[in-house]
């Protein structure tokens, strides 16, 4: 389970869920849009000069030329935000921009020639789109290169020379510096996001060594002894049986030892301590965006409702992170005469409620409780999910 402390076959390092996926989904949607939004702006001063352009066949060749290069602008600018694109795409997105860039030369550069700087403001958008495919080192060579082009173009169809070079050599680069820095930011982010799931595999994996190494600490003297006592009785069985019988019997005597000794240290391990789930539930699910309440209960539980309750605590866990879009959860716990309650809510719930719809988690948890008297209850109403568990502290 999400936050059981792991066993040796309980947790594969591709078992920890990305951590902070749902803020991670808001970010990128707030730097998508800021990104679209600022290039849109800059692509609507172009479509003033397709409204000035009088000529029918000069219009819709500009807007043929606009609409090609705003289509590969809107893939540069969802590739830009995307946890990680192949290489190969980003390769494949700079021969298309360079290209739609290219072919909007002869078709926007004739259209309000004369009154408006058309494709001086097209080139804004060239340059300030370059962020999006590639290093921030690559605007200072596309700009210069697109600043000439302006400037030719303004020269072959009579436009102010001087206005269409000030367009497009300080605004374009402004434009850049905007848009790198918000990738910048974004790529910072994943790459956070990124570490964090390392970490909780770190975590998994050093989890897995400990208990690796506890079990060869408790068992490795014993099946050294094991080992030597059932050699000498194979050497002592032909000329002295007695003695060798007892030396069996004191290898097997030890072997039960430490079967003993294994069962005890497997079920300690296994019984997992409620404080420790609260925390460590209560951590997970801020760290992925959800607000978490958690009210404790105001004296210890017994061992085994708390053994119990922290079973159902994983299980909800995991249920509220993969099954739902949550934005809160409130966990309460409280005792109240010969039983405890504990009360997991959520919000983000968005498909309707069925008694095992999450997963079959549930229904082995409500089995299991049911079994020592307890009890479990789901219910959704608008979209609130919420989960009740109560287990019997009576001896």
């Amino acid at each position: 389970m999400l936050l059981a402390r792991a066993t040796p076959t309980s947790m594969a390092p591709d078992a920890v869920p990305p951590v902070g996926g749902r803020t991670l989904l808001r970010a990128r949607t707030a730097t998508l849009v800021s990104l679209a939004s600022g290039m849109a702006a800059t692509l609507l001063l172009p479509g003033i000069g397709l409204a000035r352009e009088p000529v029918a066949w000069r219009v819709a060749a500009g807007a043929l030329g606009l609409a090609a290069f705003s289509l590969v602008l809107a893939v540069a600018l969802s590739t830009a935000v995307s946890a990680g694109p192949a290489e190969r795409l980003r390769r494949r997105l700079r021969f298309g921009y360079a290209a739609v860039a290219l072919l909007s030369v002869p078709l926007l550069a004739p259209v309000a020639a004369g009154t408006w700087p058309t494709w001086a403001w097209l080139g804004v958008a060239v340059i300030g789109g370059v962020p999006l495919l590639g290093p921030f080192r690559l605007v200072l060579p596309v700009a210069l290169v697109t600043v000439a082009v302006s400037g030719a173009v303004a020269a072959v169809t009579g436009a102010s020379i001087g206005r269409s070079l000030l367009v497009t050599g300080v605004v374009g680069p402004g434009v850049a510096a905007i848009n790198g820095f918000q990738v910048w930011f974004w790529r910072l982010l994943v790459q956070a996001e990124q570490g964090r799931a390392a970490q909780a595999r770190l975590v998994a994996a050093q989890e897995r060594l400990r208990f690796a190494g506890d079990v060869h600490d408790l068992l490795g003297h014993h099946l050294t002894v094991i080992a030597l006592k059932a050699e000498l009785a194979a050497r002592l069985a032909p000329d002295d049986p007695a003695r060798a019988g007892r030396e069996a019997g004191e290898a097997q005597r030890l072997a039960a030892t430490a079967l003993t000794e294994l069962r005890r240290a497997v079920h300690g391990y296994r019984r997992v301590d409620l404080a420790e789930q609260l925390t460590a539930m209560r951590e997970v699910l801020r760290s992925s965006g959800v607000r978490c309440t958690v009210v404790a209960p105001a004296a210890d539980l017994p061992a085994e409702a708390a053994t119990q309750l922290a079973a159902v605590l994983r299980e909800a866990g995991t249920n509220v992170l993969r099954h739902s879009r949550a934005g809160w959860c409130r966990i309460e716990i409280a005792q109240e005469d010969d039983v405890a309650r504990m009360t997991v809510t959520n919000d983000g719930v968005t498909a309707p409620a069925e008694p095992d719809r999450h997963s079959h988690g549930l229904r082995g948890l409500a089995d299991r409780l049911a079994s020592t008297g307890g009890r479990l209850r789901t219910r959704c109403v608008d979209g609130v999910f919420t989960l009740e568990a109560t287990v019997p502290t009576a001896a």
